[in-house]
């Protein structure tokens, strides 16, 4: 349902690892909101399930803003689990996280990832569900919504799809020069901006539908309404990356300490430190 696994892999997963510190448009920051917006005081016991874990920068951030919560991290590529068991080492988070392997389009009955999400508190995502066609993506959202528990979010960090031509063109130059301010803030000179542009990677210059299926972000906050989902809304937008989600209802208010969004972006910019050479 929507993802052609062909087209990716290690060599993919070894690339994305040295080009994501400046080809995610302010990867700290996206990742800070998805961790400020979990509906958890820092203190509350929780579980949230990653999908398309990576490197393992989110689920890491969010089990140190969290220190009582616990995370499931997902990937299909084998060198990318082995990256995120690195960083959630045991000597650092204990039996708080576990990695495991998935297949995003494993949508139907109650095997396969699926079932990690029953009783969770959330689901979070980073630049995965784009890989799903719009049936798959409306697919997703219905069947994670009938699993979290009550209360419980799901958010995902995302390209969205431009509606007119204009917008596509402002994503695509807007995501360039982010691209280049961040290669030359990293190694003081072009050279991954230049790779990034070899590698024909800003995919609103360069689509490439097999692989890259966002859909509109009006689309997207309707899905997620129609399969249950309260107060969906983007809570960030920058060159074609969104943050957006979606709580479910019902469960307890939120009480507690809650995690603001500087704590966090301190959380995720000290797991990034070390990701990027």
């Amino acid at each position: 349902m929507g993802v052609d696994e062909r087209r990716w892999d290690e060599d993919d997963s070894a690339v994305y690892r040295r080009m994501a510190a400046v080809a995610v448009p302010a990867r700290a920051e996206q990742i800070a909101v998805v961790a400020a917006l979990l509906p958890f005081g820092r203190d509350h016991a929780f579980r949230v399930v990653e999908l398309g874990s990576g490197e393992g920068a989110l689920s890491a951030a969010i089990l140190g803003c969290y220190p009582r919560s616990e995370v499931s991290a997902l990937d299909g590529s084998q060198s990318m689990r082995e990256q995120t068991r690195a960083r959630l080492a045991a000597a650092r988070f204990g039996r708080r996280a576990e990695v495991g392997s998935f297949r995003l389009e494993d949508l139907t009955g109650g095997g396969g990832w699926l079932g990690a999400v029953e009783g969770a508190g959330a689901v979070v995502s980073s630049l995965c569900i784009h890989h799903l066609d719009d049936p798959g993506k409306k697919r997703l959202f219905e069947e994670v919504c009938s699993r979290l528990a009550p209360g419980g979010a799901l958010l995902m960090a995302d390209l969205v799809e431009p509606i007119r031509p204009e917008a596509a063109e402002v994503y695509a130059a807007t995501w360039d020069r982010s691209t280049q301010e961040q290669a030359v803030a990293l190694d003081g000179s072009a050279r991954r901006f230049n790779d990034f542009v070899e590698r024909r990677w800003n995919l609103y210059r360069h689509p490439d539908p097999e692989v890259d299926k966002p859909s509109p972000l009006a689309d997207q906050l309707r899905w997620l309404q129609e399969a249950g989902f309260e107060a969906a809304d983007c809570f960030w937008l920058r060159a074609g990356h969104a943050v957006l989600g979606g709580y479910k209802p019902g469960g307890p208010s939120r009480s507690g300490a809650p995690v603001g969004f500087e704590e966090a972006l301190a959380c995720a910019q000290a797991e990034l430190m070390g990701s990027s050479e």
